[in-house]
């Protein structure tokens, strides 16, 4: 499969892939991703980017391309981990990346220690539909309740999920979501830290006549 990136200081650079036979990785496909940066516009320039269930990288390496600060990638698949390395080499991002193999379905208390980053502005995670056996998965709600916990999503930044239509994301305490796109029997769906509740006014005092 040829994925390049879309836009950005390395537009139409092609990106190394792994073998179609590797089903747990399901990448992303141009339509959506180019539709996600567009709503990310405002928010990408010099942040620091999250990318979970990274597969082969596109999504982060979009986000470097794009004018992202740095990005953190997290895979749990040791050949993927190696492509996304010689991803980061070639298109010469590897001084403002880390590729870390590890498991997002797991607690993230790990990551800000492994990663030196304790809190991102923008975490994207494309977790697979299925697994080996094509039984249908869920598994973005349990990786929302780990980003909730380990306090990893500054105040302002957002948790983009890319799942399929019949999976419905649960936001944890602590997250919200505010917002979803459509894409054939994708969606994307978008999880924000609440804003607090306005102090309420001091009570008036009556004054004596």
């Amino acid at each position: 499969m040829r994925v390049r990136i879309i836009a950005g200081s390395a537009r139409g650079r092609k990106i190394l892939s792994v073998p179609m036979k590797m089903r747990s990785v399901r990448p992303i496909s141009g339509r959506i991703r180019q539709s996600l940066f567009d709503i990310l516009k405002p928010k990408i320039t010099a942040s620091r980017f999250l990318d979970l269930f990274a597969g082969t990288g596109a999504v982060g390496l979009e986000a470097l391309s794009r004018g992202a600060e740095s990005v953190v990638f997290v895979e749990r698949d040791p050949k993927c981990v190696a492509v996304i390395e010689k991803n980061l080499v070639r298109v010469g991002w590897d001084k403002k990346a880390k590729a870390l193999r590890g498991d997002a379905t797991s607690p993230l208390s790990w990551l800000s220690y492994r990663s030196g980053v304790s809190e991102f502005d923008l975490i994207f995670m494309g977790p697979p539909y299925v697994d080996a056996e094509k039984r249908p998965l869920a598994l973005s709600t349990g990786v929302l309740a780990h980003i909730a916990q380990a306090k990893i999503l500054e105040k302002r930044g957002w948790v983009i999920v890319q799942h399929h239509q019949k999976e419905v994301p649960v936001a944890p305490p602590g997250l919200e979501q505010f917002r979803q796109s459509k894409y054939g029997d994708t969606r994307v769906s978008f999880f924000r830290i609440p804003a607090a509740p306005a102090a309420s006014a001091a009570p008036i005092e009556p004054q004596p006549g």
